[in-house]
């Protein structure tokens, strides 16, 4: 049995951190073995005091707000490098809390007597993913490329965006789906107990970097898009022996200073290296597509290896079954596809021709397979979501905010049988266990949440819905007039809301927002209600995904981040005001990124394909009834009846939790596979080779590997700003 002065155990809607006069006092329930604790599963008992430090400084701060945006700066710029390229963005929700830490850390001596707390870092790291994913949530990587470049005079194109424009299109796509996403809070987090296993694993982090863990070995398998850690229900063990005694606090937190040494040492080197590797790029452009099987193959087939560290680092976070199922893509696509049209006469232009290529014939198949996975699985998560939880998602409609019930004050932890027979286990081994998966939904979890006055009120979310639904549908209006109507503009947005839903719960359960398939599907739906007579139908079909997409995509976002601030015990209101700032902020920004990229750069280009524009274009011509190129249709049709057949396979296999399901191929992967060039795949497969060759063969953590990874993308990322300023002032490269 665990001493009676022993933390109690602690799941995933509990915070990970004790109280303090800064933060709610947290009401837990003794466990049942505990000697306070009664008959009555629902008492709710104050447990001892805690022995450990007590959380100090505010869970909102200036500092933590300009800190949070200089690290979403750099990400921002980072995200829209690679968005450009190959459409590929990041959060780094972790290592924007390891920025943030090394940051405060290093200015410790200036701080005086507020030091950097583990609710201040929450909300430098909601900021900063929020400013992040503005490239991908405002279309810049991905729609805008469309409409500016790749329209034809026939639909109503090309659309040039002036920078004003610009600022306001992003700005009214920007909070929507943030304010969304609060009502949805309560269902998905306190109730449900959703796994959102990227801010489980940040929350993790941040305790482990403030001292409340034992170290970076606690922190699991991260590398498999950070969703084992969480899986595997790995422990996070506190400070102090098994009779509470906390006397080693000293040695302790010199463990802790060492380990957050070596991963910001690390974090640094891997920046270095990768920045060193980019410059070196730009002065030898050739070093971007090494000819690995023969000069016929590369010029010919574009059989060629971009040898960027970032493309690994993004390998490793992807993992092994992720990257091989690209591969996979990758050499049915370039490898036998892409020949078959050649040889046939279905795509006589050369291969890297978007128009008659076989670069852009493939682009069709990949895109069915795209369209197969999306409605297969998100059907399929539509369904179980109307047959498990739709009284529960009633609740929390935004129709019901105004006449939600406030919670009580206080937290109180109401645990069922399985949750009493882990924590007797727990207590047994004296250990602390962090368990983050859903409750059955006969149990009310409604009094494990903050306190009144640190949420977000009814009434402002009631408000700031309806204005950003307004603003939204204003902003559009004066960028495009008249060639997207009204009616198309709000039912673009209404639907968004509906999607986004599914969009967070699918990233509660398995770590991946399907913001691709949820804008592909709102592309089919509005293929149905525009005529195809309207000359604007694709560009009316463009906006409605990108509204779709910035919806799903924010709101998920958010949803992490709350989850992570649960578990810390972070006011949600603050992260509110922190998301919508850096929101914001990132949207503004992105406008002012992309209009430096495309006025330096050719786009699309040898460095900037945008491969995700042509997606975005070729979905739209393909669902308002345009013409396809030879043999594409029954090819495509082909592929999405195989697609739909082994998505719905591995959904029911990821269901069981069957040991096959990594080696069932996964659409959305194979397709990206497909249709960016071998060039990025190959790179990204050497990196999930390596995150299993680093975790399954050598057995070390997770956590390096992580901030390795980060140092690789954030190094290119940040140095190609450098680059960008030496193509703008003409600095020649050398071959």
């Amino acid at each position: 049995m665990a001493p009676p002065d022993e933390s109690p155990p602690i799941d995933a809607s509990t915070p990970l951190l004790p109280s303090s006069p800064s933060t709610p006092s947290y009401h837990q329930q003794p466990p049942p073995n505990h000697p306070s604790s009664s008959s009555s599963t629902t008492q709710n008992v104050q447990p001892p005091p805690s022995k450990r430090p007590p959380i100090e400084g505010s869970p909102f701060t200036l500092r933590g707000i300009l800190v949070g945006l200089a690290v979403g700066l750099i990400i921002c710029f980072s995200n829209m490098y690679f968005g450009l390229q190959t459409g590929w963005v990041s959060i780094m929700s972790m290592p924007s809390s390891l920025m943030g830490f090394g940051l405060f850390r290093l200015l410790r001596s200036h701080l005086g007597e507020l030091p950097f707390s583990p609710v201040e870092n929450v909300l430098v790291q909601t900021v900063a993913s929020s400013m992040a994913i503005m490239p991908l949530g405002c279309g810049f990587v991905g729609v805008l490329p469309a409409m500016n470049y790749l329209l034809t005079e026939e639909e109503q194109g090309p659309v040039v965006l002036g920078l004003g424009k610009l600022v306001v299109w992003s700005l009214g796509l920007c909070c929507f789906g943030v304010v969304f996403a609060v009502p949805l809070r309560r269902q998905v987090i306190i109730r449900e107990r959703l796994k959102f296993p990227s801010g489980f694993s940040t929350a993790v982090l941040i305790s482990v970097l403030h001292g409340k863990g034992k170290g970076e070995g606690e922190m699991g398998d991260t590398s498999e898009g950070f969703a084992s850690l969480a899986a595997k229900g790995e422990e996070v063990q506190v400070q102090g022996d098994e009779n509470g005694d906390h006397g080693g606090e000293e040695e302790e937190g010199t463990k802790q200073g060492e380990s957050w040494r070596r991963n910001v040492r690390l974090l640094l080197v891997c920046f270095l290296v990768s920045g060193v590797s980019t410059l070196a790029t730009y002065f030898v452009p050739v070093l971007r597509n090494l000819p690995i099987f023969g000069s016929a193959a590369a010029s010919t087939w574009l059989w060629t290896l971009n040898p960027s560290l970032a493309y690994v680092g993004q390998g490793i976070i992807m993992g092994p079954a992720t990257t091989l199922h690209m591969l996979l893509g990758a050499v049915v696509g370039w490898g036998i596809l892409s020949p078959l049209a050649k040889h046939k006469g279905w795509a006589p232009a050369p291969v890297g021709d978007w128009e008659h290529g076989s670069k852009g014939w493939i682009v069709w198949i990949s895109l069915a397979i795209m369209l197969a996975d999306a409605v297969v699985s998100l059907g399929y998560l539509a369904y179980r979501s109307g047959k498990q939880y739709l009284p529960a998602l009633r609740q929390s409609a935004p129709v019901k905010i105004l006449f939600g019930r406030r919670p009580r004050e206080g937290y109180s932890a109401t645990n069922t049988d399985d949750d009493n027979d882990d924590n007797n286990n727990n207590n047994n081994n004296n250990n602390t266990a962090l368990s983050s998966g859903p409750t059955p939904e006969t149990e009310d979890h409604d009094d494990e949440d903050a306190p009144p006055e640190q949420q977000v009120s009814d009434r402002l979310v009631a408000i700031g819905l309806a204005a950003s639904i307004i603003f939204c549908v204003v902003c559009i209006h004066i960028v495009f007039g008249d060639l997207v109507p009204l009616y198309a503009t709000i039912t673009a947005v209404f639907m968004a809301l509906v999607l986004s839903i599914m969009g967070v719960r699918a990233l509660g359960e398995t770590d991946l927002n399907p913001v691709s398939g949820i804008s592909k599907l709102a592309q089919l739906f509005f293929a149905f209600i525009i005529p195809q007579s309207n000359k604007s139908s694709v560009l009316i079909n463009l906006v409605a995904g990108a509204v779709s997409e910035a919806g799903a995509l924010q709101a998920g976002d958010m949803m992490q981040d709350l989850k992570t601030g649960h578990l810390l015990g972070a006011a949600p209101k603050a992260q509110f005001w922190g998301q919508v700032i850096g929101a914001t902020v990132g949207a503004v920004v992105s406008a002012f990124i992309y209009r430096m990229y495309t006025a330096v750069y050719q786009i699309p280009g040898d460095l900037f394909q945008v491969p995700t524009g042509y997606v975005w274009i070729f979905t739209a011509r393909l669902v308002t009834g345009q013409g396809l190129p030879p043999m594409a249709k029954e090819w495509a049709l082909g592929a999405a009846v195989l697609f739909a057949v082994t998505t719905a396979v591995r959904t029911q296999t990821a269901a069981s939790k069957s040991r096959w399901h990594s080696l069932i191929p996964g659409g959305i992967a194979v397709a990206v596979g497909m249709y960016n060039v071998p060039s990025f795949t190959l790179a990204r497969t050497v990196g999930g080779v390596l995150s299993w060759w680093w975790r399954e063969r050598r057995g070390w953590g997770g956590t390096p590997l992580i901030v390795l990874a980060s140092g690789f993308i954030l190094g290119e990322g940040f140095l190609s700003i450098v680059c960008l300023i030496m193509e703008s002032v003409g600095v020649p490269h050398l071959s």
